[in-house]
């Protein structure tokens, strides 16, 4: 399955919209922008859409108000606490960082993700 690459315009509006915190760590994700809080993911690109882990009430607004559904990068398999963004508020760039600013404010609250255990190579 060969995946899109995100739109330019959507990658700049992404890195611009993040909560400038020095917490906030932007990596990718299978090539995709994304961005972690304590080992935590907490919104990316995955194509030429965003997704992110927002709290339950914005959640629960976002579907109510724009019919935000579940982020599921491949059919089915939904990835669990986060939801594909609109785009009525992709389009609208106060929502989008309003948005974001509180997946990460949520995120961070959550508990640090432990680091794994570097592999040893395998031996020849």
């Amino acid at each position: 399955m060969a995946w899109t690459k995100s739109p330019q315009g959507l990658m700049d509006l992404f890195a611009e919209s993040l909560p400038d915190h020095p917490a906030v760590q932007p990596r990718k994700m299978f090539g995709y922008p994304c961005a972690f809080v304590n080992g935590n993911m907490f919104a990316g690109l995955f194509g030429d859409g965003v997704f992110a882990r927002v709290p339950p009430d914005l959640r629960a607004a976002l579907e109510r108000d724009h019919g935000a559904r579940p982020f599921e990068p491949m059919a089915g398999r939904p990835m669990k606490d986060y939801l594909g963004l609109p785009d009525a508020v992709i389009a609208d760039e106060g929502q989008f960082a309003a948005a974001i600013s509180a997946a990460f404010r949520y995120t961070a609250g959550l508990p640090p993700k432990a680091a794994k255990p570097t592999k040893k190579p395998a031996k020849a």
